[in-house]
């Protein structure tokens, strides 16, 4: 695909593609603590355009096979790098991560059959509030403040790991006939 000829929101999708190594590189091996708020920074603006590129396209009609297999994927590559790193860091463990990872795996797989099935599984208002806590949840542990922040971050994790759950559970529940007759 010619960069020129791509419309604005697939081009701030692999902008948010391109940002997740700068994020990883400040992040793990930037000094601290400076790094650690341009990290937080890279996150959020990279988060931003998530929001930017869903809102031109649906607005301005540029949806593209393109945009709908790549901006979900940046979107999971972004958060999971993310959570990777905290990991790494001893800010997160990693079975939450873990649990966190595998839904994005268990729903990707889930919406593929679905749409071989002729249906669309759209996003419900509980894995919005996923994303929303888990992008909190990182952006506060990224940052690394200490204090109040860090018992905010600890909560905020725990409230991302059970909207990831719920979500998980709604989505299949809600969509529970995709799965009928699959062999």
């Amino acid at each position: 695909m010619n960069l020129k000829n791509m419309n604005l929101p697939n081009k701030l999708t692999l902008l948010r593609i391109v940002m997740i190594p700068v994020f990883v590189v400040l992040l793990l091996w930037g000094p601290k603590p400076v790094c650690n708020y341009v990290a937080a920074l890279v996150f959020i603006a990279a988060s931003l355009t998530d929001t930017a590129d869903g809102y031109i396209a649906r607005k301005y009609n540029l949806i593209t096979t393109f945009g709908k297999f790549m901006d979900p994927l940046a979107d999971k590559l972004l958060v999971c790098s993310a959570m990777i790193c905290l990991v790494d860091l001893g800010r997160i463990e990693s079975w939450i991560v873990i649990i966190i990872i595998a839904r994005e795996f268990i729903i990707s797989g889930f919406r593929l059959i679905a749409v071989e099935k002729g249906t669309v599984i759209a996003a419900n208002y509980w894995g919005k509030f996923k994303t929303v806590t888990q992008m909190v949840m990182v952006i506060l542990m990224v940052a690394n403040l200490g204090g109040v922040f860090n018992t905010v971050a600890q909560i905020v994790k725990w409230l991302a790991l059970a909207m990831t759950v719920i979500s998980l559970c709604t989505y299949l529940f809600e969509n529970r006939g995709v799965l009928d007759e699959v062999h």
